[in-house]
């Protein structure tokens, strides 16, 4: 089962933070196991073969939450 994981990160949007480790929390859009595209928010080594824990979103996910970053006063 191990075997048939798969993933390709099909476009980069930007790095949200850098560990020491030289691992990076990214925004990127992943194909999972050859599934449609969806947008990803996850750490990942230097060279990408190895991920954290992360959350996957849909577009109408992504879209919902720019709105609710759009109304937060930092």
């Amino acid at each position: 089962m191990a075997d048939d994981f798969s993933f390709e990160i099909t476009e980069r949007f930007g790095v949200l933070s850098e560990a020491k480790t030289g691992w990076t929390t990214e925004l990127n859009k992943v194909s999972w196991g050859g599934r449609p595209a969806k947008f990803d928010i996850r750490s990942w080594s230097p060279d990408h073969t190895k991920m954290g824990k992360g959350i996957t979103l849909s577009s109408d996910e992504i879209t919902a939450l720019k709105k609710t970053l759009d109304s937060i006063t930092l």
